[in-house]
C-alpha cells in the first residue's frame, strides 16, 4: 500500500515502511544513500541529470525521515533486505543500482544475494571491509564525533561538510548553503547515525565480491576523507571486469562536486550494458 506524504510516498518493505520518491522516465535506477544521508542528500543537479534517462527511485533508510522508526540495531544485510523489499513493493523486477558510501555497502549485499534483480551496479565512495580496506581516520572520526555531540547543530553540519567534500569545494558558499538547508530540512537522529556506524563496522564482503557477475562501475574521489580512495582500488580489483573511475581532487560526495560528470558515468555504464 502506498501513502502520500507531500513529495514522498510510503511503501511497505517487509516489516517496515520506507519513504521514497520516483521521478523521471526510463529504466528504473534504485539509489541507495549513505550514512546520515537522506533522499534529499543526492542534490537536485545530480538527480535532474539522471532523470533525463532513468526513473530514479530514492528513499530514506529505516529510522530516517518518514520511514519507520528504528526499533533496534540493524546490519547492512538488513538494510539490503529493506532495499529488496522496496523493489518488491514497487513491482520492479530489476533495476540499475547506485549505492554510495554506506549505501554502496548495502548495494554490495543486495547484489550478492539477488544478482537477478540488478541490471548494472555502480558503487561510489564505498568500502568492502576485510584486509586492505580503510575506514575514516581516527582524527577525522574524532572531529566529527565531537561536533555531533557538541549540541551545536550548525557546527556539526559545517564539520560534516568539510569532511565530505574537497577543500576547494568546501569554500563554495552557495554549495554549502544548499547542503546546510538540506541537512536542516530532514535531520537524521544521532542514535540512528550511531546504529549505521555499527552496521558499517560489521560489513565485510571482501572475499565474496569475486562471485559478482554484474557489470560494475566503481567511482571515488582522491580527496575522500571519509572512506579513502584505496577502497575503490580494492573493490575494483575484487569484482571481475569492474570499471574504475577516479575523480582527482574531489572529496567523498563526488556527485555533489561533479553532478553532471557523475550522472554521465552512470548513464554510460547503463547504456553499454543495456
Amino acid at each position: 500500500m502506498l501513502l502520500a506524504d507531500q513529495a514522498m510516498l510510503l511503501a511497505r518493505a517487509g516489516e517496515i515502511e520506507l519513504s521514497y520518491e520516483r521521478a523521471g522516465s526510463g529504466p528504473p535506477l534504485l539509489m541507495i544513500m549513505g550514512m546520515s544521508g537522506t533522499a534529499l542528500s543526492w542534490g537536485e543537479p545530480f538527480l535532474d541529470s539522471l532523470r533525463e534517462d532513468f526513473e530514479t527511485i530514492v528513499y530514506d533508510h529505516r529510522g530516517v525521515g518518514k520511514s519507520s522508526r528504528m526499533e533496534e540495531p540493524f546490519t547492512i544485510v538488513q538494510l539490503a533486505a529493506d532495499a529488496l523489499g522496496l523493489l518488491d513493493a514497487l513491482e520492479v523486477d530489476s533495476a540499475h543500482v547506485l549505492g554510495i558510501s554506506m549505501g554502496g555497502m548495502v548495494a554490495q549485499e543486495l547484489a550478492l544475494a539477488h544478482p537477478e534483480r540488478i541490471q548494472t551496479l555502480t558503487l561510489g565512495c564505498t568500502y568492502c571491509g576485510g584486509e586492505g580496506s580503510v575506514l575514516t581516520s581516527p582524527e577525522v572520526a574524532q572531529r566529527l564525533g565531537e561536533e555531533r555531540m557538541s549540541g551545536d547543530r550548525e557546527r556539526a553540519i559545517r564539520a560534516s561538510w568539510e569532511a565530505n567534500v574537497s577543500a576547494t569545494f568546501a569554500a563554495n558558499a552557495d554549495a554549502y548553503a544548499t547542503f546546510f538547508a538540506t541537512a536542516n530540512e530532514r535531520a537524521v537522529a544521532l542514535p540512528v547515525i550511531m546504529a549505521q556506524t555499527l552496521a558499517i563496522a560489521g560489513h565485510d564482503t571482501n572475499a565474496r565480491l569475486a562471485a559478482l557477475e554484474i557489470p560494475t562501475l566503481v567511482v571515488h574521489g582522491t580527496e575522500d576523507q571519509i572512506l579513502p580512495v584505496e577502497n575503490a582500488h580494492l573493490i575494483a580489483s575484487r569484482i571481475p571486469g569492474a570499471r574504475l573511475e577516479i575523480f582527482d581532487g574531489v572529496g567523498h560526495l563526488f556527485f555533489r562536486e561533479e553532478p553532471d560528470r557523475s550522472a554521465e558515468l552512470v548513464r554510460d555504464h547503463a547504456a553499454v550494458h543495456a
